[in-house]
């Protein structure tokens, strides 16, 4: 996987830890990952070992303090006015596009960020206080258990991981997403062999392995995705569910109507906030929140979920005028960078896009946090890793079981 451009700070720090989520092969579920503390040294080690400090390894730890410190003020002051140029440009770019004009390759800053290269801080020679205590992310096991707490719900699972795979691609199918799109993105997002229930960061094959977000399935869907899309898109779910309960009878129609009902008691909960994802975000956090995730999971409900995902970047590209069919790498980088922020690359000349730094599309804090932003280093760079992980990663078991699904 890669990853995050942006509309809002929330999604520049989302993106940004699942772009690099995406460089990570075969992630799978896994226990709950633990928060580690450092146990406290006894007071005795830690007082000798601030007597063993000299007076003259701390004068000179202060020294090399103040000269770090002095090199990073001048590099802040840099990176703050070239940041500030990147807000500016974006909101002019806004500006234009509100009143229809055309956007121009003088409308993005052109020049790279200013890399720091002065002297790395210091380590303190004194003995410190333990580290904090690691923040707990929530694992699949987690969200089974909200939804069974909260909504009395179970998710269906599969028998075997092809009937998830083709459920996802008669749903996509139907709903026209192409199969290209759909295998290039999933060979992206979970490194061509993810089954339904994957978790980024966690791995079989890697033994202590630990969550880096909540993001699950085929297309790496976050708690706060999950939210979004029942609050946006949940007439269209159920009605879904709906179509499909009324070719059903017996105990399989029982089973989905008792199914559609938790899905409306899901939507009303993700509905009760403002409709934006800095407030949808905060209730993920918390285990209600969690409880809705688990849908993803859900032979029915998971691959409804993950087609409206990529489905409404479709749909708001041709909303906006843009008609050419997005490339599974376009469609990725608006599945991953927002709406808006996507199309800004996606709608660039390719000309422009050989020179118009990704910078361009970040908040500060999540550019500095993306390696592969901050190395392929202009649009063209990133579509162009973005594919070519999707072609190795497509040739993967994985890929190929979902491209013979459709």
């Amino acid at each position: 996987m890669l990853i995050a451009l942006i509309r809002n700070p929330h999604l520049s720090a989302s993106f940004a830890r699942r772009l690099c989520a995406a460089s990570l092969a075969l992630i799978a579920l896994a226990p709950l990952a633990r928060a580690e503390t450092a146990a406290p040294l006894p007071p005795r080690v830690a007082d000798a070992l601030a007597q063993a400090v000299s007076p003259e390894a701390i004068a000179e730890y202060r020294y090399r303090l103040q000269q770090y410190q002095t090199a990073r003020a001048e590099f802040d002051r840099d990176a703050e006015a070239y940041w500030n140029a990147i807000a500016e440009r974006r909101r002019i770019r806004n500006a234009k596009r509100r009143a229809g004009d055309q956007v121009s390759v003088e409308d993005y800053v052109l020049a790279q960020p200013p890399v720091y290269t002065g002297p790395k801080r210091p380590v303190d020679p004194e003995p410190k206080q333990p580290p904090s205590e690691r923040k707990t992310i929530p694992v699949v096991a987690d969200f089974l258990k909200a939804a069974a707490d909260y909504y009395q719900f179970a998710p269906q699972r599969p028998a075997a991981e092809v009937d998830f795979k083709r459920a996802y691609a008669r749903v996509a199918r139907a709903m026209g997403l192409t199969r290209e799109q759909a295998v290039r993105v999933y060979a992206f997002e979970t490194g061509g062999n993810g089954d339904h229930d994957m978790q980024s960061g966690l791995s079989k094959s890697r033994p202590g392995s630990r969550a880096i977000s909540t993001a699950i399935g085929y297309n790496q869907l976050l708690t706060t995705n999950t939210l979004v899309l029942l609050a946006e898109q949940g007439h269209h779910i159920v009605k879904a569910l709906n179509d499909r309960a009324a070719t059903l009878s017996g105990p399989q129609r029982a089973a989905l109507e008792r199914k559609i009902a938790v899905v409306k008691r899901m939507v009303a909960f993700a509905r009760s906030i403002p409709g934006n994802w800095s407030e949808h975000e905060k209730l993920g956090r918390t285990p209600q929140g969690w409880g809705v995730h688990a849908l993803v999971l859900d032979i029915d409900v998971g691959p409804l979920l993950q087609t409206h995902k990529l489905l409404t970047s479709v749909i708001f590209a041709r909303q906006k005028g843009y008609m050419a069919p997005l490339t599974a790498a376009e469609l990725e980088m608006m599945n991953l960078t927002g709406d808006g922020t996507g199309l800004d690359m996606v709608t660039m000349p390719q000309a422009m896009r050989e020179v118009v730094p990704t910078s361009n599309f970040f908040q500060r804090s999540g550019y500095e946090r993306n390696p592969v932003a901050i190395r392929h280093n202009t649009v063209a760079k990133l579509l162009a890793v973005t594919d070519a992980r999707m072609d190795a990663n497509s040739n993967n078991p994985g890929a190929r079981e979902l491209a013979a699904a459709f």
